[in-house]
């Protein structure tokens, strides 16, 4: 269950709470509701809640505070907005994307579209769904651990009645099986419709805290809704009838040809129109709303006429009914339903899904059951089946996502191909022109430019790593912000380490390929001095890399990793070179020599070689500034890290 305590936002300027002092319970069974008009201070509450917002307040699940559960996204599932993912990437691909970050099993993610009918949409980029698509999207990351707990920010919004009805039927299956749902609404009727509980907002403070049938007879009440060319005659006639009788009748214009008449019945605004020869085109019994947190009606100039009320006449009824016109679905046989349940409904027996088949048809429980030898039929749940989440060092699988990260988009691939075209290019011109060694020459690095394609490539995919993460943070669904945790973080290293290797080989093979092709063999020669060349250019290349990671993990942007990485020869290397030229008193030569003495043990293979290979890279002002800026940016990542902690 779900416990707020207290939940106060911080204050604005001259302007007041947009919560304050709210404290209210979601029982676990149960679908519980906060209701209240935009600005009520719904999504604020959510917010705070989940730790998003800076406020005051505690709130338990299941009697733990959110910062005390190790694993949250296991625990809670959140539906905030839109999908949070890279508009690029397929549905299938950033589902499996979200499991190997919550340590899943990747068939989860077949599961779940299955369950909200994405099976045929799973190749499509998320870019391009629909509203209705999305909303089934957001279900199903929430559903893909299997938490105990739903916490969504108005699901049904701009959704049609149809998908409405079959996202509400997937909650009610959630809440039948002992899970937790707390979803906020505008709609009075569809909170008493689908809720069992109904917590009213108004300027962020609580006004009521009841049943959805206790809700629904104080705050709904029927009315008869009215549709005919002569609305305006008609609304007088009722009006001067029910003056008359001494009934208490109020006519309400929506607009045009419509009208809302409260207090009445179908049967007696049939019977005046009837008498009096109006032409009726509908007339249908409806649920109307009152009081504050309504919802407001489509109302083009509202006429209001109301009779007087006789004193025994009561002026709120029994407000059960619904539109006769809405299509009533029913939950599937078995699925327990609590005391209200008269006000709830579930589509996903009756509404076909994307793919053209039926939610009951393509259950995997129903699949299983019907094959298998667990649960009768009458047993069966709408939702996909529980899972036991594999146990895991830390809360992301940290490797694993971050490949099918950087591999789920085009970016990558397409950034490589570009610095391939352009090195191949540069280096003919630089062969054509002259003049260059032979080591810039196959880097295709000329003297104007402060670093080769290669480096420039791998700087910016470096870069992407953590800044597609702010502007599209998949993670951040359960606590707002990417996660800076040092096993991320080190997964991102290795593989923009990776990335940086692949990239610094393909150019110079194509490069040397290229230069053979133009200029024949003497300019696709090895220089003899290639170890050290090598260890150069992939010191350089993944270190331009490393520092697009975290510069971006640091400033939580793209270009500001990319801006840290042409930095490095533009800002940092003249600066350490007049470091470097000032006057000294001593200098580091027979560096080597003392780095033997030093480690008395002689290394296998040679290995003080190339330590001392090492050393000396690092002794050069680039990769001296290189390692300065890295060292820096590491200190920064780790300073705010233990920040965030703290």
């Amino acid at each position: 269950m779900i416990e707020a305590f207290g939940l106060t936002s911080n204050p604005r300027k001259e302007l007041p709470l947009a919560v304050d002092d709210l404290s209210f319970e979601a029982r676990a069974g149960h679908v519980t509701a906060l209701l209240g008009l935009p600005g009520a201070g719904k999504t604020t509450a959510l917010r705070l809640m989940l730790e998003l917002q800076q406020g005051r307040g505690i709130t338990h699940f299941k009697g733990r505070p959110l910062n005390r559960i190790p694993h949250p996204s296991r625990e809670v599932g959140v539906l905030l907005g839109d999908v949070p993912g890279h508009p690029a990437r397929t549905v299938r691909g950033h589902l499996r994307m979200l499991c190997a970050a919550a340590g899943v099993p990747v068939r989860r993610a077949d599961e779940v579209l299955e369950v909200v009918g994405l099976v045929s949409l799973r190749d499509e980029r998320l870019g391009t769904l629909s509203r209705g698509m999305d909303r089934r999207l957001g279900l199903a990351c929430a559903l893909l651990s299997d938490p105990h707990t739903l916490v969504l920010d108005d699901p049904a919004g701009g959704l049609s009645t149809r998908e409405a009805q079959w996202l509400h039927g997937m909650l009610r299956a959630h809440s039948s099986q002992g899970g937790t749902v707390l979803l906020t609404t505008s709609d009075p009727k569809e909170a008493a419709r689908n809720a069992d509980r109904v917590v009213t907002l108004e300027q962020g403070r609580l006004v009521a805290d009841q049943k959805a049938d206790e809700f629904a007879r104080t705050r709904l009440r029927p009315r008869v809704a009215v549709r005919s060319p002569h609305a305006t005659r008609l609304a007088a006639l009722l009006t001067k009838e029910a003056r008359t009788a001494q009934r208490s009748v109020e006519v309400v214009r929506e607009g045009g040809n419509r009208l809302s008449v409260y207090g009445s019945t179908c049967a007696d605004v049939g019977e005046t129109a009837f008498r009096h020869g109006i032409l009726v085109h509908q007339l249908a019994d409806e649920t109307g709303d009152m009081g504050p947190g309504a919802g407001p009606a489509t109302v083009d100039g509202p006429e209001t006429a109301v009779a007087p009320q006789a004193p025994d006449q009561p002026s709120t009824a029994d407000a059960d009914r619904e539109p006769e016109t809405a299509p009533q679905l029913s939950v599937p046989a078995g699925t327990p339903r609590s005391e209200d349940a008269e006000l709830h409904s579930s589509a996903e027996a009756e509404v076909p899904r994307a793919d053209g088949e039926t939610p009951a048809a393509a259950d995997p429980r129903a699949k299983a059951s019907r094959s298998a030898e667990t649960r009768p039929p009458d047993a069966l749940s709408l939702l996909p089946p529980p899972i036991s989440v594999r146990p895991a060092p830390s809360p992301l699988r940290p490797l694993r996502y971050e490949i099918r990260r950087a591999a789920g988009i085009g970016t990558g691939f397409v950034t490589g191909a570009v610095v391939l075209v352009v090195s191949a290019l540069a280096a003919v011109l630089l062969a054509r022109i002259g003049h260059t060694p032979q080591a810039r020459l196959l880097a295709a690095w000329p003297r104007e430019l402060p670093l080769p394609p290669a480096a420039l490539g791998a700087g910016l995919l470096g870069a992407l790593a953590f800044g597609d993460e702010f502007r599209h943070p998949a993670l951040a669904a359960d606590r707002g912000t990417v996660p800076r945790r040092l096993g991320l973080l080190a997964a991102k290293l290795l593989v923009a380490a990776a990335t940086a290797l692949m990239l610094a080989f393909l150019t110079v093979g194509c490069d040397a390929e290229v230069l053979y092709l133009v200029y024949g063999r003497e300019l696709a020669q090895v220089p003899a001095d290639w170890i050290s060349m090598s260890a150069s250019w992939i010191g350089l290349v993944v270190g331009c890399a490393w520092a697009g990671v975290l510069a971006a993990g640091v400033f939580r942007s793209t270009t500001a990793g990319l801006a840290a990485v042409l930095a490095v020869p533009v800002l940092v290397v003249p600066l350490v070179q007049k470091a470097l030229e000032g006057a000294s008193v001593r200098a580091a030569a027979g560096f080597p020599l003392r780095l033997r003495e030093v480690f008395l043990l002689q290394w296998p293979f040679g290995g003080e070689r190339y330590l001392s290979g090492v050393a000396r890279v690092i002794a050069q002002p680039v990769g001296g500034a290189l390692t300065l800026s890295l060292t820096a940016l590491l200190c920064a990542y780790l300073l705010t890290t233990l920040r965030s902690r703290v």
